[in-house]
């Protein structure tokens, strides 16, 4: 129990802010490119109240700790879109869906820089260590996990948005069963080998990033 404990306290902030502005950019991105429904809803905030889904956020997550899955993921509640309203609906979708995603690619490079910091200003507390560490592995675990090509998730609606029309429309009928797809792949820890390596291609893309800071601060 100590141990749930030091965990939910090192990763709640990170968490938070990870859902939080995932959604706050779908919504921000959908409002650029024509839609304002998520921002007249009041969803293009840093409120983290308003985009937890208790199933999502909380349920899954507690449920996949318990089944010892090698990763804890889950989802917010998702920004309303009306994809119509977009000036050009089957571009801007795709364009839409990323905002998620590159939200925690910058949020994992924040947490980086957070952590660079600690090291230059020789901070060793190991809670701010172990949260900025956190705060690296969830958001490349929420950006990997939302790119899954499967709708609903982010890279389903990248995928509907660059296939044929057709094929498109085909493709998207698979958005009532998706959750219970990538669940099911989760489970069988089939998952893994697309997280595994999508993090990994991020990772490397963030070191790149941080040479000249790490060569500043060296």
């Amino acid at each position: 129990m100590t141990d749930l404990i030091q965990t939910f306290a090192v990763y709640a902030l990170p968490i938070v802010f990870a859902i939080t502005l995932h959604e706050a950019a779908h919504a921000y991105a959908a409002k650029y490119f024509g839609d304002d429904t998520a921002y007249s809803l009041g969803r293009m905030s840093l409120n983290p109240i308003k985009h937890i889904d208790p199933i999502g956020t909380l349920l899954i997550p507690i449920v996949l700790f318990f089944l010892q899955s090698p990763f804890l993921f889950g989802y917010a509640k998702p920004v309303p879109v009306e994809f119509g309203r977009l000036r050009n609906p089957k571009r801007d979708m795709a364009w839409v869906a990323l905002a998620g995603p590159g939200a925690n690619f910058v949020m994992a490079l924040m947490w980086l820089l957070f952590s660079l910091g600690l090291l230059a200003f020789q901070v060793s507390e190991p809670y701010f260590l172990k949260m900025a560490k956190a705060g690296v592995e969830t958001n490349l675990v929420i950006l990997a996990f939302n790119l899954f090509p499967v709708p609903p998730l982010d890279g389903g609606r990248v995928m509907t948005s660059i296939l044929p029309n057709r094929q498109a429309y085909q493709y998207s009928k698979l958005e009532p069963y998706g959750f219970f797809i990538v669940l099911g792949l989760a489970y069988f820890q089939v998952l893994h080998f697309w997280m595994v390596p999508v993090i990994g291609i991020v990772q490397t893309a963030l070191q790149w990033i941080l040479i000249p800071f790490t060569f500043f601060l060296s």
